[in-house]
C-alpha cells in the first residue's frame, strides 16, 4: 500500500517558520516514502477562518516548493461525516453535554492540587456526567450553551490497552511503541453547540476518510495521540504512524504564533528572503539528514 502524508493547517491566520519547518519536512519524508502528498484546511471554526489565508496557505506552500494532490478537503464542507461518528459514539453511551461555563470550571478547580491535563488545562470537573437526560434535553432546547463531552473513563476502559508506533520522538525522546493513557486527557470536547466537531474528533475522521497512513506535526500534539487513538480504536478507525518534530521557537523559547508577524513566510518573502533560505534557517535538510 502507497504511504499518505498529509499537511492540515488551519487558515486562521499567516504561515511562519513553524509551519514551514512541519510542510517541508514532511513532504520530503512523503517523497522519501514514495508516498502520496495531501494538504487538509482545518477551518471547523468558521468564526477566525478566513479565505485570504486560505489562500495565503497555497501560496506559501507552492513558494516552499512543496506540491500536493487535487482536490483539497476543507472541513467545514464534511460536517456530515463528523455528525456521523458523533452519532455512533452517543449510540454507545459514551457522551454526555456538559454545561458548566469557563467561569464555573475555574472556580471548581481553583484548587492546585486539582488534577491537570498534559497543555497544564484542569480536568473537567463531570458534575453534569449524571444529569437526568430530559433535564439535559430541556436545557439545550432552551438554546442553553454547552459542550458534548467523551465519558473518557469508560470509554478507555471499553477500549482496552491503546498504543501508536512513534516515528519521531515525544518531549522526553519518547519513540518507538508509545502506550497511550487517554485519561490524562479528562473528558475531551467532541463538539460544541456552536461547533458541530473539535479538532479531536474531526481528526481522526479525516485521516482514515483520506487513507492517511503517517501523520508528521509537532511535538506540542504528541500526548494528545492518546486521545485520538482512543477515538480510532471506539470508531474502528485505523491508527496511522506518527512522527513528532520539535518545534521552532523565538529567542525567548517560546513557540512561534500566527501572530507574530516578523516570522510570517509572507513578510519574509516580501523581505527579499528566498525559499532557499527558508529551508536553511529551520534546518530541514539538518534534520533530515539526522535520521537517515
Amino acid at each position: 500500500m502507497q504511504p499518505v502524508f498529509r499537511f492540515a493547517p488551519s487558515p486562521n491566520g499567516e504561515l511562519h517558520l513553524g509551519h514551514a519547518f512541519s510542510a517541508l519536512l514532511d513532504f520530503e519524508l512523503c517523497r522519501r516514502a514514495g508516498g502520496r502528498f495531501l494538504v487538509r484546511i482545518e477551518d471547523i471554526d468558521r468564526s477566525r477562518c478566513r479565505p485570504e489565508y486560505e489562500a495565503g496557505i497555497f501560496r506559501d506552500l507552492a513558494w516552499l516548493g512543496v506540491s500536493w494532490e487535487a482536490p483539497v478537503r476543507r472541513q467545514s464542507e464534511h460536517f456530515a461525516d463528523y455528525a456521523a461518528a458523533l452519532g455512533r459514539l452517543e449510540a454507545m453511551g459514551l457522551v454526555y453535554p456538559a454545561f458548566l461555563s469557563r467561569g464555573e470550571v475555574a472556580a471548581l478547580t481553583r484548587d492546585p492540587a486539582w488534577p491537570r491535563d498534559p497543555d497544564g488545562a484542569p480536568l473537567y470537573p463531570g458534575q453534569d456526567r449524571g444529569l437526568d437526560p430530559a433535564e439535559a434535553a430541556r436545557r439545550i432546547d432552551a438554546g442553553g450553551a454547552h459542550a458534548l463531552r467523551l465519558r473518557t473513563a469508560e470509554a478507555a476502559a471499553l477500549a482496552g490497552s491503546l498504543s501508536w508506533r512513534e516515528e519521531g520522538a515525544g518531549p522526553d525522546g519518547e519513540t518507538g511503541t508509545i502506550l497511550a493513557d487517554p485519561n490524562l486527557w479528562g473528558d475531551v470536547i467532541l463538539a460544541r453547540k456552536e461547533t458541530p466537531t473539535s479538532y479531536h474528533l474531526s481528526v481522526v475522521v479525516d485521516d482514515a476518510l483520506e487513507g492517511v497512513t503517517h501523520v508528521v506535526r509537532g511535538r506540542d500534539l504528541f500526548h494528545a495521540t492518546a486521545a485520538h487513538v482512543l477515538l480510532q480504536r471506539l470508531l474502528g478507525l485505523p491508527t496511522p504512524a506518527y512522527h513528532h518534530h520539535g518545534l521552532i521557537t523565538d529567542d525567548g523559547g517560546r513557540k512561534l504564533a500566527k501572530s507574530d508577524r516578523d516570522t510570517s513566510l509572507r513578510s519574509l518573502r516580501e523581505a527579499g528572503v528566498t525559499a532557499e533560505d527558508v529551508r536553511q534557517m529551520v534546518g530541514v535538510d539538518a534534520a533530515l539528514a539526522a535520521m537517515r
